[in-house]
């Protein structure tokens, strides 16, 4: 991740069968003619847009929303406008973002026809009483189930996402859901602190004092069972939130930390040049079907200042850290003389040039980030 790689590409789907009540993404409920004309627009701008990506690109990434929410002949259409248009390398990752109930045998016959390689599954928790609070549609054992098939079908590098923090998660059930996880032998863990955003149903549950957020010392007692029983397993923490077993990083993830270009397709997905240019298309899915060109969409060139924030926010995230070399004397200079303090605490380590957080550190690495930007 030192070095920038190839580009990627995103795609964001964005239907879902119901809301979550933690969920801030772009989203939306539609029926199926609704999402024929997704695609339709889809294929309007990558008509228009495909020439900003420089071929082969090594990673395609299908989020959302649900993505395994799209019929089998929309999905597959999809694939077959991306294959018109782009080219990639022969070892390219394709993942697909899909929730556990949509998971059947007859979906997993269709992704066979599609070049997927890899599923990243929102399992969150395998406790039934939270996964009816967070109104998910998926049962522990749907889950459970889901895994199984992937595997059946051919399709072994899976990764699952987990959230602590929940309203009223005890420290034995986030116990239970990371050991589940584990003996499931599943090559990549997402884990991610649940966050109260503005204008979701738990952010407002909070704000009228129906729920608690969950106490920042039993989120600390969360997390720090969650890195010692996956360096048992022997998975890599090789980013604040991700685990991986060797070799199995996700590629596409990892080329965001290290600055790679990527072009974003569809309602509220962004873009980067890899350079200064980013752009990011409106949400909003009747704006973007509607839109016979360019979908709406902002745009931004970042400064010296934005760039050099970027690399401290994005490189300091994973395993291989911050190197100095990536930076102007002048911003060396500052960034050292900014983490001093925390260097003297033990949050940041300096070996080689390069800044890294320490196990102490991750802890309040937003803090620690915030203290190095300019």
């Amino acid at each position: 991740m030192t070095e920038k790689g190839r580009g990627g590409i995103y795609v964001h789907v964005p239907f879902c069968k119901s809301r979550c009540i933690y969920c801030d993404f772009y989203s939306t409920v539609h029926s199926a003619e609704w999402q024929e004309r997704y695609v339709d627009a889809l294929q309007r701008e990558v008509t228009l847009r495909h020439t900003e990506l420089v071929s082969p690109a090594d990673t395609l990434y299908i989020g959302g929303g649900t993505p395994s929410q799209l019929s089998p002949s929309t999905l597959l259409r999809l694939f077959r406008i991306l294959d018109m248009y782009f080219t990639f390398t022969p070892d390219a990752e394709v993942t697909i973002e899909a929730n556990p109930e949509d998971v059947t045998e007859e979906w997993l016959a269709v992704l066979r026809d599609t070049p997927v390689n890899r599923i990243s599954m929102g399992v969150q928790t395998f406790d039934d009483s939270l996964l009816a609070l967070l109104r998910r549609r998926h049962s522990s054992r749907d889950a459970l189930q889901a895994v199984e098939r992937c595997r059946k079908a051919g399709f072994d590098n899976l990764s699952l996402d987990l959230m602590y923090g929940l309203p009223g998660q005890t420290y034995e059930q986030w116990k239970t859901d990371v050991e589940e996880v584990l003996h499931l032998g599943v090559p990549h863990l997402s884990a991610y602190a649940l966050q109260v955003e503005d204008g979701t149903l738990l952010g407002k549950y909070i704000k009228e004092g129906k729920w608690k957020e969950t106490d920042e010392e039993l989120y600390l007692a969360f997390y720090e069972y969650l890195l010692d029983a996956v360096a048992q397993a022997g998975m890599n923490h090789y980013e604040i939130s991700n685990f991986c077993l060797p070799g199995f990083h996700s590629r596409h993830n990892s080329s965001y930390w290290a600055q790679a270009p990527y072009l974003g397709l569809g309602p509220g997905a962004h873009s980067y040049d890899g350079d200064r240019h980013r752009r990011w298309n409106k949400p909003g899915l009747r704006a973007y079907v509607e839109n016979a060109g360019v979908p709406p969409h902002g745009e931004e060139t970042l400064s010296d200042n934005e760039l050099y924030d970027e690399l401290v926010m994005t490189r300091l995230r994973t395993s291989e850290g911050l190197s100095l070399s990536l930076l102007s004397e002048e911003n060396k200079a500052y960034c050292l003389a900014q983490a001093a303090t925390h260097l003297h605490r033990g949050k940041l380590t300096c070996k080689n040039d390069v800044l890294r957080l320490t196990r102490k550190g991750i802890f309040t690495s937003d803090d620690i980030m915030s203290d190095l930007m300019r």
